[in-house]
């Protein structure tokens, strides 16, 4: 939504849209250059970007890195993917990564912002030979998401999934028990299955996050940053591929990945993020 738009929101949709705090998804486009997101957002992503200047590079670097880590699934043989948290489109989505390796692959894309929804016709546009859907969820309700058509009519789970939690659970505290929400989407996929998932860290500058946290809370949302140790956790049930659990520069890094560390720009500070592909096994 372009800003000049905000004034123009219907009342009715204000609750719809939770225009009352920011929302990541929103936020997260902000940072990305996107036009998606309202007055609330914006002004929570410039107290963020002023408590720690690197938002916009670990954005960046996650999305890069989600893309590598969507062919390295499509060039294993997978050909089913279920992205949770999906975010506001931009292209290419996770669907045009792996079909321009499997074209006839399946993608189920899920996500509680009704923005992604009102876009959702540009998660829906697949090759010929494959199919994709959308689902309106929250990460917060695994088996609303694994019950439903739309997952069970793409997904076969006696065959390997790709299982996409991307930037996603730095937006839930202990409170909402995260690590059980991981374990309930990951138990029902076949052996070999992977789950793809980056999370931000406070590792590489804690006084800063300590701040930006402090700011984000204040600005009516709400996140918890982890330790390579917590995010590690994540994967338990799986075995990590190699790099492991890295910087998302350092996961099997591409020509472009390689520039931007050149440049000085990917950096550890700057990126904040630890990301990881486990095999379930």
């Amino acid at each position: 939504m372009a800003e000049s738009q905000d004034e123009n929101v219907d009342p009715r949709m204000f609750e719809q849209l939770r225009l009352d705090r920011p929302h990541g998804a929103r936020v997260y486009d902000y940072f990305l250059g996107g036009k998606d997101n309202f007055a609330i957002d914006r002004q929570a992503a410039e107290h963020l970007l002023q408590a720690f200047p690197g938002f916009r590079t670990a954005a960046l670097s996650n999305r890069m890195w989600m893309h590598r880590a969507a062919r390295y699934a499509a060039e294993q043989g997978i050909t089913q993917f279920l992205d949770v948290g999906t975010g506001i489109p931009t292209s290419p989505n996770l669907h045009e990564v792996v079909q321009e390796i499997t074209p006839s692959a399946h993608v189920v894309y899920a996500d509680n912002d009704p923005i992604v929804l009102a876009h959702s016709r540009a998660l829906l546009v697949s090759k010929p030979e494959g199919k994709t859907a959308y689902l309106e969820a929250d990460v917060t309700d695994p088996q609303k998401i694994l019950g439903s058509d739309e997952v069970t009519g793409l997904i076969d789970f006696s065959q390997p999934v790709a299982l996409s939690i991307v930037g996603v659970f730095h937006y839930l505290p202990d409170a909402l028990k995260p690590y059980d929400l991981v374990r309930q989407l990951v138990e029902p996929l076949a052996p070999g299955s992977l789950l793809i998932f980056s999370h931000c860290t406070p590792d590489f500058a804690p006084e800063l996050w300590e701040r930006a946290m402090v700011v984000y809370k204040a600005d009516g949302g709400d996140a918890q940053v982890r330790s390579k140790e917590e995010v590690t956790r994540f994967f338990e049930g799986t075995e990590l591929v190699e790099p492991g659990v890295v910087s998302p520069f350092r996961w099997y890094p591409d020509q472009e990945t390689d520039r931007l560390v050149e440049k000085g720009e990917f950096t550890d500070i700057m990126c904040s993020l630890w990301v990881g592909v486990g095999r379930k096994l």
